[in-house]
């Protein structure tokens, strides 16, 4: 009787421990799975970052590239027709006052590079001087001058809607300020005599582009002439309509 009350003793202090070691290894295997399922958060988070940035680079990269590409098909043509007209504040002579001129313009230029070309440029300009009461019956006489300019033109801003350049030519005048004075001649009243001089021209030349090949224009200017051999600067501006052609 005292060995089987023993015996149960030992039978149920040895399911004690069994049971406690089952337990204590149920517990532990049961943490790394939780360790397990933080761990991979971390590269979720950062994909979900990094994805909207990834895309919002491709989609700028994509219209950079559009965006160069209209500039380069605009500007990378190698010859440029300028025609149109002009208007300037013509000084006819040493005491008299400034008349208006108007003007034809017609220039093409050759470019070498998208930013950098050489025009030739020719115009002519028309006009009525008001000379004031003289011995003459003459107050109004029509004057003109003529013009044919060479020198480089430089774009320093493209863009596909629009360009600015400036541009600084020389080259000579010839003035034509008696045929309206029925043989009077200039001295009498009060004009430069005929004759050829130098011409200098700056301008600062805003296109906006209509395609392409095709763009209107408005440059205003300074033109420096010698006539009657003293130095005029005659602001002014010429507009009108441009025609890109041929690859560089």
């Amino acid at each position: 009787m005292y060995s089987f009350r023993r015996s149960l003793g030992v039978l149920a202090f040895i399911s004690l421990v069994s049971f406690g070691a089952l337990a204590q290894s149920t517990g532990s295997s049961s943490n790394p799975p939780a360790q397990d399922q933080t761990q991979p958060q971390a590269p979720a988070a950062t994909q979900s970052q990094q994805g909207p940035v990834t895309v919002q680079a491709r989609i700028k990269a994509r219209r950079d590239a559009r965006r160069a590409q209209a500039i380069h098909d605009t500007y990378a043509h190698l010859y440029e027709v300028f025609v149109g007209g002009g208007y300037q504040r013509f000084l006819p002579g040493p005491a008299l006052q400034r008349n208006t001129m108007y003007s034809w313009d017609a220039a093409i230029t050759r470019y070498y590079s998208e930013k950098l070309g050489i025009t030739f440029d020719g115009r002519g300009y028309y006009g009525t001087a008001y000379v004031g009461l003289n011995s003459t019956s003459l107050t109004r006489p029509a004057i003109s001058h003529y013009d044919v300019l060479v020198g480089p033109v430089y774009r320093f801003r493209m863009r596909p809607k629009y360009s600015l350049a400036g541009s600084v030519k020389g080259g000579v005048a010839m003035g034509n300020f008696t045929g309206d004075t029925n043989g009077f001649g200039s001295a009498v009243l009060g004009l430069f005599p005929d004759g050829t001089t130098y011409a200098i021209n700056a301008s600062f030349i805003g296109e906006v582009n209509i395609s392409p090949n095709f763009s209107l224009r408005l440059a205003p200017e300074y033109m420096a002439t010698g006539f009657g051999s003293s130095i005029q600067a005659d602001p002014g501006f010429t507009y009108g309509f441009v025609y890109r052609f041929g690859k560089q």
